[in-house]
This record gives structure tokens, C-alpha cells and sequence, in this order.
């Protein structure tokens, strides 16, 4: 097909915005999907997108429309995620695109991950058509709304669309205001091949499938290709393009969107922002890449049979071919065995990644308490970043410790402005400016440490606002704080799996309920076990685990007292004995069970 009758577009939204429900219309409008197969977020593959409502993967898909009188287009539209976890993925799909469609409910109004959407269409240099959906809810308020969405990008109101994703109403419109006002992919078919991988999936059989927009040239089967970054040389098994499933296809030519098998089974050959071009003709440089994701929390990813260990780090190699933005490196801990420090974008990319290894792969984990990367200044002036709080330095070497923080927009209704300003303070937050965007929408701009919030801050956030406030933040910096390691001794023995770095301010009440909790997890012993809360060499925390007591007593009926004492007696030395060379067996199930009351609580 012709270069001028290609249309390369992805819809962006915050979540819950409609995204999905709008690609279901195009769809069916389209006829790419058979109206006896169609489904609500046909493009949601995984189970874990339809269980939550949510879009975790962006998606492609090729439809082809003939608007009245008109001849036929070609559309390759990218679904993308609306999660502010998951904004990595929108910013690799806008590199695929020439236009955006912005997303906005008319119920909701502009919310924080609509302003950080916009901006990075915008960057991009893409061509943004605002839409206003859900217009058919009793509550949907569209003219407020699209000056809110005018406002934002600084055009008329009357250029903002309405849609109902829902009903169809407005859907062919828009479809013809995409074709009319994005512009065709600037691709020259006679230069030498240049595609962009810009996602990838492994299949068990036919090993590694990168997705490509060609950028330039022509890409066929049976052709010999490298990928330019990292060298790999490979010859084309097949290419094809997505509708929505995979269908084969001889080749893609530039300004197409589509995919390519190569038969490598080795998944650290192909990286996501790699360039293919042709052995006999290169290009001679590739295209711009993609920025590296920076993983703003830790986990320690442990399997609970240690004999998976193996299919544990096969697993991490082949879900990072479909989620770039995990990174992972191999880690021992005393308590818990050979395992992964793996590094997330927040909290629910950490959970949608566990829940993945475990549902995909069948691997039973234990995960440790999330915590963030810390900047350490040495005495003698070092700087290192520490994942891991058992790798913390001791104290005495320490100049300072520095701590990630964010520059954090909150939108929120005038009515819960309150709230918000309290849970700022109370996280540690540096309260910056306030700006009044309608009458309905305060947008709350302010500094948070990380550490505060990648556990419940997003719930507490919702719970405070009833549902109404919106978040949205991006990585500033490093700045300094009161920070200190907080050790948990089980019988005076540190758990470095326990180990976490708090705020000074807080470490008792941390140290006091995981020792609370600990106690009633960690089954008695024969002798008293001590659960401590430790900051350097000073107790802040302490519970004990009482002694499993044989009753010596039972066959003394009566008598004299000192046959009884003798009895306590014995006992009590044999007791001392035994906890002088005890050792404590700390069951699986302990760790889990505490690690996740940890995940929960870290941030009360």
C-alpha cells in the first residue's frame, strides 16, 4: 500500500479513561475482528489485564478502513497502558506513531497521567487529536471538560471531539479526523533497511518474535539481517503483521508496523530499541533508541524450592523480552538462599511481575520487603548506590545518606484539597505551588521521597479523595535525609532479609510491628527465642517468643516441695543449655507472611 495512505496511531489515556473500549469500537467499526469472536478489551490478552480492568502491555494491531466515497487506509493502531507504572510502555509506542489520540472522561475530567501523556506526545513531535469519551453518562460534563483538555494543550475547545467508547457515538468521526489530521509515516522504501524493535515476546517454539516499524527499506522473508547494537546476525524465518493475531505476510515495507521471527532461542541476543538492517545492504547507523528505564524500587525475587533457582532466572530472561523495563541481577541472602535483586517502576509493575512469574512459569516465590536505590556518601568522599539494605555501610564510615525523591502532581476536587496537603505532610512531602485548573480540578505540585510512596501512598491517595484524585510523578534526584538501616536479630542472629532503611523518625514503630508480628509467626521453641529491632548496636524494638514448657510436675502427686523444685531445677539448666546452642528454624511460610504485612505497613 502507499506511504500516503498509512496512518500510524496509539491511544493514550489516564486509567480507566476508556482506552481499551474505544480500540474494541475501532475494531468492529474496521471489521477486522469477526462480530461472533468480539469481546470487551479484545486487546487485553492476559488474564491479569481483564481480572483488573487495567492495560498492562501495549498493543498492536493492523485494520483496514474505506471511509464513504474515499479510497481504502491502512491503520496500525497501538493500545497503550494508562498506569503511570506502565508509562515506559507509552513512550516506547509513541516512537512507533505519527499521531495520538488523547483519551480524556467526561466524568472525570483531566487527571494527572493525562497531563504526563500529553507532554510526552507533545515531545515526541506527534500530532495530538483530544477526545472526550464517555459523553453518554448522566454525570459526564463535556464542555467543562474540553476546556479543561483546551487548557492543557493550549488550543479552541471546539477542536475536542466527543465520543461514547460505549455506545459508538462519534467513533466513524473520529476515525475520519485520524486519517484527515495525522500525518503519513516520512518513509523512503529505496534506502537501506532500518527497523525499530520496539517490543518483543518469546514463543516456546519458535523462540524470540520482535515487533518492528519499519522505518526505512523493506524487510522480507528469508532475508539475512543484524541487529545493529548488539551484532546479532540472523536470517528472517518470517514476517508478518498483527490483526490482531499474528498472520503471516512476505514483507513489511517502510512505515509499516508489524513483527519478525528469527529462530533465536537466546533471549539476551535481541533488545527492545535495537535497529534490524540488511547483511548485504546496511544502514550505516541505527535509529535513536529508547532511554534507558530507571527502576525506582527493589525487591529480592527468591524461589521457595531452591531447585528452581535455574527456571527462576529463565523466567526473568524471557518476561524482560516482553517488559523492558524489569532489570534484575543475581543475589544470595543467608535466610532465604540464591535469589534475584530485581528493579520495578513502582509497586503494581512489582506485583504484575510476580504474579506473572508465578502464573506463567508455575514458580512458587517469596519476595522481600520493596525498598529504593539510596545514594551513599563514603568518609572518604565515595559515592554508591545501595539496593540492598543488608549492603548498607555501617554508620561510622557514613557521611550521608541520600534518598530518591519525585516531583509529584497531584489533581484533585477543592473539596479534598485538605487531605491531600495533610498526606503531603505526613510523607515527608515539600509542599511547592497550587494551581487552579477549572472550578472542579486543584492541581497540587510537590516533592515526596520515594520511600514513601510505593506502598500505600496510591490507596491512601484514593481513600482520602474517595476515588476522585489522580496521580502522576517523575524521578528529580537524590536528596539528603535522617536515614538509618534498621536489623532484625531472631535470637540475636541478624534476618538480612528483614533489613530495611527507614526514617529515623519511624524506625520504632517499623521495629515494633514486624517484632509483633514475628512473634506470632516463628513457631516456639524449646527455649525463649528474642525478636529484636536493631539500629546499629542499640535494641529499639523487642518481643519474645515464649518457651514450649514440658509439664515435669505431672507425675508428682503430692509430697515434699523440694521433689518439685529439684524437677524446675533440672529443667531450667537443661533450658539454658539449649538456648546457649539453639538454633531458631524460621518456617517459609514466616517470611511470606511477614514480608507481606512489611509491603503493606512500610508506609503507615
Amino acid at each position: 500500500m502507499e506511504e500516503k495512505r498509512i496512518r500510524n496511531f496509539c491511544i493514550i489515556a489516564h486509567i480507566d479513561h476508556g482506552k481499551s473500549t474505544l480500540a474494541d469500537r475501532f475494531l468492529e467499526i474496521t471489521q477486522t475482528v469477526p462480530h461472533q469472536k468480539m469481546a470487551d478489551q479484545y486487546l487485553d490478552r492476559m488474564d491479569l489485564e481483564r481480572e483488573r480492568g487495567i492495560t498492562i502491555k501495549a498493543t498492536a494491531v493492523r485494520m483496514q478502513y474505506k471511509p464513504a466515497g474515499e479510497e481504502e487506509y491502512r491503520l496500525n493502531l497501538i493500545d497503550t497502558p494508562g498506569h503511570v507504572d506502565f508509562s515506559y510502555e507509552v513512550s516506547r509506542s509513541l516512537a512507533a506513531c505519527e499521531g495520538a489520540v488523547l483519551l480524556v472522561d467526561a466524568s472525570q475530567g483531566v487527571e494527572a497521567q493525562t497531563v504526563g501523556n500529553a507532554y510526552l506526545a507533545v515531545e515526541a513531535g506527534l500530532t495530538v487529536i483530544p477526545v472526550v469519551n464517555k459523553i453518554d453518562l448522566p454525570s459526564a460534563d463535556y464542555e467543562d471538560t474540553a476546556m479543561e483538555v483546551a487548557d492543557l494543550l493550549g488550543i479552541d475547545p471546539a477542536e475536542v471531539m466527543a465520543v461514547s467508547a460505549k455506545t459508538g457515538e462519534g467513533v466513524e468521526e473520529l476515525l475520519a479526523e485520524i486519517i484527515r489530521r495525522v500525518p503519513p509515516p516520512a518513509a523512503e522504501t529505496g534506502l537501506p533497511l532500518r527497523a525499530l524493535v520496539f517490543d518483543s515476546t518469546y514463543d516456546l517454539y519458535r523462540g524470540v518474535v520482535a515487533f518492528v516499524r519499519v522505518a526505512e527499506g523493506m524487510v522480507r522473508k528469508g532475508m539475512k539481517a543484524r541487529f545493529m547494537v548488539e551484532g546479532t546476525a540472523v536470517e528472517i524465518d518470517e514476517v508478518g503483521y498483527f490483526s490482531p493475531d499474528m498472520i503471516s505476510t512476505g514483507s513489511l515495507e517502510a512505515g509499516e508496523v508489524g513483527y519478525v521471527i528469527t529462530g533465536i532461542k537466546d533471549v539476551t541476543r535481541i533488545k527492545v530499541g535495537d535497529t534490524v538492517t540488511a547483511r548485504d545492504n546496511p544502514a550505516s547507523e541505527p535509529l535513536p533508541g529508547y532511554l534507558e528505564p530507571k527502576p525506582m524500587v527493589f525487591a529480592g525475587i527468591y524461589p521457595v524450592d531452591s531447585d528452581d533457582f535455574s527456571d527462576l532466572g529463565d523466567a526473568l530472561d524471557r518476561l524482560k523480552l516482553n517488559d523492558a523495563a524489569l532489570t534484575f541481577a543475581k543475589e544470595t541472602s543467608k535466610a532465604l538462599g540464591f535469589g534475584y535483586r530485581c528493579g520495578f517502576l513502582g509497586l503494581l509493575h512489582m506485583e504484575i511481575v510476580q504474579e506473572r512469574l508465578e502464573r506463567e512459569y508455575g514458580l512458587d516465590l517469596v519476595i522481600t520487603a520493596p525498598n529504593v536505590v539510596y545514594e551513599v556518601e563514603e568518609r572518604g568522599g565515595k559515592v554508591t548506590y545501595v539496593r540492598n539494605p543488608s549492603d548498607l555501610p555501617d554508620a561510622a564510615n557514613l557521611d550521608e545518606v541520600r534518598e530518591p525523591y519525585v516531583q509529584a502532581t497531584i489533581l484533585v476536587p477543592p473539596d479534598y484539597m485538605g487531605a491531600m496537603l495533610e498526606l503531603v505532610k505526613e510523607r515527608r512531602g515539600i509542599y511547592q505551588d497550587m494551581v487552579y485548573l477549572s472550578g472542579r480540578r486543584v492541581e497540587i505540585r510537590c516533592r515526596l521521597p520515594l520511600a514513601e510512596i510505593v506502598v500505600d501512598f496510591y490507596d491512601q491517595l484514593k481513600s482520602r479523595s474517595r476515588g476522585y484524585a489522580s496521580l502522576d510523578y517523575e524521578h528529580v534526584g537524590f536528596l539528603p535525609g535522617n536515614l538509618v538501616k534498621l536489623d532484625i536479630l531472631i535470637n540475636g542472629e541478624p534476618v538480612d532479609a528483614f533489613s530495611s532503611i527507614v526514617d529515623r523518625g519511624r524506625a520504632y514503630d517499623y521495629g515494633r510491628r514486624i517484632t509483633q508480628r514475628l512473634r506470632e509467626l516463628i513457631p516456639r521453641q524449646l527455649f525463649d527465642v528474642a525478636v529484636q529491632a536493631a539500629i546499629g548496636g542499640r535494641i529499639v524494638a523487642r518481643e519474645t517468643i515464649k518457651a514450649k514448657r514440658k509439664d515435669v510436675l505431672a507425675k508428682c502427686y503430692g509430697g515434699d516441695i523440694t521433689r518439685k523444685k529439684k524437677l524446675l531445677q533440672k529443667q531450667k539448666a537443661g533450658k539454658k543449655r539449649m538456648k546457649m546452642v539453639g538454633k531458631v528454624e524460621i518456617p517459609q511460610e514466616a517470611f511470606i507472611s511477614a514480608l507481606r504485612v512489611t509491603r503493606e505497613e512500610a508506609g503507615r
